[in-house]
């Protein structure tokens, strides 16, 4: 064992140095010290800086510091959105988890493995009013429409979407016929002469 240590001494820096900035960038996004969130943005990119400027330290590791600031940037977007959004979660293994409970559901009620067809197309509706009747009782008053334009362009919306599965569905079965259909549309004149 002893030799084994030894052998691997010279490796112990850059990693205790590699991990510690990635503690601290975990405590970073933690944001226990509830900082806002443009102070929390700049101590972020502080932190990628320092990783940057020091990256040769680690040795063979310097290439984990260019992949965890490429991986950052993409994420970079969405990554302080739990500080700006009221109830959002830090992680998405609660979405993930509420997503799991729905597909579950889902399973039970219909007997399929796969999702149905209908939670494909109404998804964005029927799954948030699935997580929203866990978290308590609506009334009837509650369900009354307050934004008859936004239910509209909902309705819009969702008939769309369930045309475009209709039409795959219609062409999967007869494709030539399908294709036929469509060419004589498209030849047939739309204004009058």
């Amino acid at each position: 064992m002893r030799t084994g240590l030894t052998a691997t001494e010279q490796l112990w820096p850059p990693i205790r140095q590699a991990y510690a900035w990635v503690h601290q960038a975990a405590h970073l996004l933690a944001n226990a010290e509830q900082r806002d969130v443009s102070t929390l943005q700049q101590a972020y990119q502080q932190l990628l800086e320092t990783m940057t400027q020091q990256q040769d330290q680690l040795g063979t590791l310097a290439p984990a510091v260019a992949h965890f600031r490429k991986v950052t940037e993409s994420y970079w977007d969405g990554l302080f959105q739990y500080e700006q959004v009221k109830d959002l979660p830090r992680t998405n293994n609660d979405l993930e988890q509420f997503f799991g409970t729905a597909r579950h559901i889902e399973r039970r009620v219909t007997g399929r493995k796969r999702a149905s067809p209908t939670l494909v197309v109404r998804g964005s509706v029927r799954v948030v009013a699935a997580g929203a009747t866990r978290l308590c009782c609506f009334s009837a008053a509650d369900l009354r429409l307050t934004n008859v334009s936004a239910w509209q362009a909902l309705r819009q919306h969702l008939n769309s979407r369930h045309e475009s599965r209709r039409r795959q569905l219609r062409f999967r079965r007869d494709p030539q016929a399908y294709l036929a259909s469509l060419e004589q549309r498209l030849l047939t004149p739309s204004l009058p002469p």
